[in-house]
């Protein structure tokens, strides 16, 4: 490659955890031309946090040059029906749609140049239809099961739903006639089944960009279905410095530190994007320790010379900044509002049972609960 298009691939290739079948991207690029990537994701529970990864990993791949597509899978989210009810799926796509865009665009990504698609707006066609059964008829339980294993929810006597759902996210990558798909580590079993299933059918394999996955603020990965793991994309300030506070980070321990990987993933890249690549911690009784890279993060965190007592601060600070923008932007349109109303309605209240007591208990009218019986008929 020239030096032009070794830079391009560079940078499509920056920060990730994995890229398989690079050489597909290495030829595109030879050719002179921008690869299609796509990232999808299920319209299922409240985007948090760790959407930020591809975020700013789509930010990367627009400078690269590549064409964009953010796929909003509303019938995917239907597949996994233990996590998005039918009937709540449209307005949760319409909810993703305006905070994706408030997302990107807290990060200076311009939104003008993605193409947003709607998983529905081709999964219910004839062609695509008859691929889903051409390729059910060529896959085992086994394999669908062990290809959605890290995506979809697994449990004893689960829907036949669930076996579908890795089946249409590899066709996807047909359909929208993408080079690439953007995804996390969770999805690799799948992108694997896709560079196999796919030439089953004479379609061509694509390359795959894998992103890490942000560690959560209890241990194990952010997830939007583990309360305590993560931070919404609308909580308020008050609320982050909360999460903050109560979020695991032994000292000198960077392993599941989410703490730490928030500084990694979310705010050192996120200040890169917008022109200068640091992080401040204050410190007491001292000048502030400013960094522009994350070994020295975790250098000094190993060291003790950056604790969780100061880090906190600066992590809730940094991350009320960023988020501000989107906040701001839910604050003041009603529109959203009204859909998040209706995408993400409160529980049912449980009905409180009452107790009864019969006609005996202390402190009953007594008078009112004595029977009166008629006197018999002379």
């Amino acid at each position: 490659m020239d030096s032009s298009a070794q830079a391009r691939f560079d940078l499509i290739n920056d920060n990730l955890a994995e890229v398989l079948n690079p050489e597909l991207i290495e030829s595109i690029l030879k050719e002179g031309r921008s690869p299609r990537i796509y990232w999808g994701t299920a319209t299922t529970g409240r985007p948090h946090l760790g959407y930020f990864v591809p975020a700013i990993k789509i930010s990367q791949l627009l400078a690269a040059g590549c064409e964009v597509v953010v796929l909003l899978a509303d019938v995917h989210a239907f597949l996994d029906s233990m996590k998005a009810p039918l009937e709540l799926v449209e307005n949760r796509v319409e909810y993703y749609r305006k905070i994706i865009k408030a997302m990107l665009e807290a990060v200076g990504v311009s939104t003008e140049k993605l193409q947003f698609v709607l998983g529905s707006s081709y999964q219910r066609n004839s062609d695509y239809v008859m691929d889903v059964y051409r390729l059910c008829a060529l896959t085992s339980e086994h394999d669908a099961r062990k290809a959605g294993a890290e995506i979809v929810k697994q449990s004893n006597n689960a829907p036949l739903s669930g076996l579908l759902y890795p089946i249409l996210q590899v066709l996807d990558e047909e359909y929208l006639k993408v080079d690439a798909e953007l995804g996390g580590v969770d999805q690799r079993k799948l992108f694997t089944a896709a560079t196999e299933w796919l030439p089953k059918l004479g379609y061509r394999k694509r390359a795959h960009l894998i992103t890490p996955m942000i560690a959560g603020l209890s241990g194990g990965k952010m997830s939007s279905s583990v309360q305590d793991s993560k931070i919404d994309l609308l909580d308020a300030p008050e609320a982050i410095s909360k999460k903050i506070r109560k979020a695991e980070a032994a000292p000198k321990i960077l392993e599941n530190n989410g703490i730490i990987a928030l500084v990694e993933f979310v705010l050192l890249p996120a200040a890169g994007l917008k022109g200068k690549k640091e992080f401040i911690v204050e410190c007491r009784d001292a000048e502030p320790l400013v960094y522009t890279d994350i070994q020295q993060v975790k250098e000094d965190y190993v060291n003790d010379v950056l604790t969780p007592q100061n880090l906190k601060p600066a992590v809730a600070a940094g991350l009320t900044t960023l988020m501000k923008p989107i906040y701001d932007a839910f604050a003041a349109s009603k529109e959203w509002q009204e859909i998040e109303a209706k995408a993400y309605p409160p529980p049912p209240k449980k009905e409180k049972k009452v107790k009864n007591k019969g006609s005996r208990y202390p402190g009953a009218d007594q008078e009112a609960e004595i029977p009166v019986h008629p006197k018999p008929e002379a």
